[in-house]
């Protein structure tokens, strides 16, 4: 079939609604890269040279590129088990799990860093003595990595437990599991070399969306005095114009990459199934 047929059998109005959503995504984008290019008009590319010279800018930028891969890395760790073993042996918990999860929607990042500092920062008393069992965990950096990763990991929840989630429900979850059992294989080989494979598209999305969070965030870092990426471009933004629009676009195609490699590691993943 040649595709002047295929065009005609594609039904107009989809086209349409494509065009529309396509311009709409893309013109604030092109609007962006046009403003970062007016600075100097002998110079186009003046922004992204100050940009990428400014040392602050690779080291928040490197750091926060850090603290996505450790919050997607853990929220994995704590997600699929929790994920897997209820859909395996629990699935009359799974509202309450799924209201669970949802509660970063209802709770603004604002309360919960509040809530962080106000627990994590000073030594906890113990009731009816006068000993103190904790330091405060913001008194070093490594404290402070340990609850920014954990916030990231509560903001990044809904989104990375219902990518899990849902590749799950296009797996035997059951049937693979009691194959595996009956060769023999613990629960750790069954999670980490039946299950995750199997739901390696749903992992992908999910550590996209959560790369996505934790690059951008603002509050957490803020108030935690964390020199991420987030607050360094809300900083910029406060003084100049033309580098904060540029390090945006920046962005915006790096998470299009990001799209990109997904389809390319994933893009077969189905058909590979449907084989076996």
């Amino acid at each position: 079939m040649s595709f002047l047929s295929r065009l005609r059998r594609f039904p107009f109005w989809s086209w349409v609604w494509f065009i529309v959503g396509a311009l709409y995504f893309i013109l604030p984008l092109l609007a962006t890269f046009e403003f970062s290019l007016t600075w100097d008009p002998a110079i186009p590319f003046k922004a992204y040279q100050r940009s990428f010279e400014d040392k602050d800018f690779w080291e928040t930028f490197i750091y926060s590129n850090v603290l996505a891969l450790a919050t997607i890395l853990f929220s994995i760790l704590l997600i699929v088990p929790t994920a897997y073993w209820i859909r395996l042996r629990l699935p009359e918990a799974r509202r309450i799990v799924e209201f669970i999860t949802l509660m970063p929607f209802v709770v603004p990042a604002i309360i919960l860093v509040f809530g962080m500092i106000r627990i994590y920062s000073a030594p906890f008393n113990v009731p009816f003595t006068d000993i103190q069992i904790m330091q405060p965990l913001t008194n070093f950096k490594a404290g402070t990595n340990v609850l920014i990763i954990s916030g990231y990991m509560v903001l990044a929840m809904p989104y990375m437990y219902r990518s899990v989630d849902t590749g799950m429900r296009t797996v035997d979850i059951r049937t693979l599991t009691e194959a595996a059992q009956s060769l023999g294989a613990n629960w750790f080989v069954i999670i980490s070399r039946i299950i995750l494979p199997n739901i390696r598209s749903a992992l992908l999305s999910g550590a996209l969306l959560t790369f996505a969070i934790v690059v951008g965030e603002v509050t957490l870092a803020s108030f935690l005095g964390v020199d991420a990426f987030g607050p360094y471009l809300f900083l910029l933004g406060q003084h100049r114009a033309y580098e904060p629009a540029a390090l945006s676009f920046v962005s915006f195609l790096l998470t299009w990459l990001a799209m990109g490699l997904i389809q390319l590691v994933s893009g077969g993943q189905g058909q590979a199934a449907g084989a076996h």
